[in-house]
């Protein structure tokens, strides 16, 4: 196909650097909120859950920035610094409280997480694919993590649809006849 890029070129390896530190800086404010998120829920019957998937979400980083490695692309500087700022400012949202935590905290959190994790799954797909051409891509690896991602969702939407009823309560919505 005439204008194609195949995996070997200067400007797929540098397109795919690009995309790889985007999805690590995403990874480090990932990783960031899923600990802020299991130590928020101490004591309470998400605690164990959120503190396994926040140990996933921290292996799944460092199983990112080891194929970056593998591939030879180094992590650009400033990506993961900003990222963890940009976690730390979205804490400031407003909850419809102006101290502490809202009945909807938990509902947003668990959504961003979900957000998060479907980027991930993103991520580990479009690895998946190029592992037939790309060296260093490991197709068995990628398979674990995306089942893995596919996991942390499941668990995600059973901790958001409890914590949803908890803070708004049962919508029934009557529609007129």
């Amino acid at each position: 196909m005439a204008g194609a890029h195949q995996p070997g070129d200067a400007d797929t390896r540098t397109l795919l650097s690009v995309y790889l530190n985007d999805h690590l800086a995403g990874a480090v404010g990932g990783t960031e909120l899923a600990r802020r998120l299991a130590r928020g829920h101490r004591g309470t019957d998400f605690e164990a859950e959120l503190q396994q998937i926040a140990e996933q979400i921290r292996d799944d980083l460092d199983s990112l920035r080891q194929i970056m490695n593998r591939l030879g692309i180094r992590p650009v500087w400033y990506k993961a610094p900003l990222a963890m700022v940009t976690e730390r400012v979205s804490r400031l949202k407003l909850n419809g409280q102006l101290r502490g935590r809202s009945p909807l905290s938990t509902l947003i959190e668990l959504e961003a997480m979900q957000l998060g994790v479907h980027g991930k799954t993103s991520g580990w797909r479009t690895l998946r694919e190029l592992a037939d051409t790309v060296p260093g891509l490991d197709p068995e690896q990628l398979d674990r993590l995306l089942e893995r991602a596919h996991d942390q969702l499941d668990r995600l939407e059973r901790m958001r649809v409890t914590a949803a009823g908890r803070a708004l309560g049962r919508m029934d919505h009557q529609h007129p006849g």
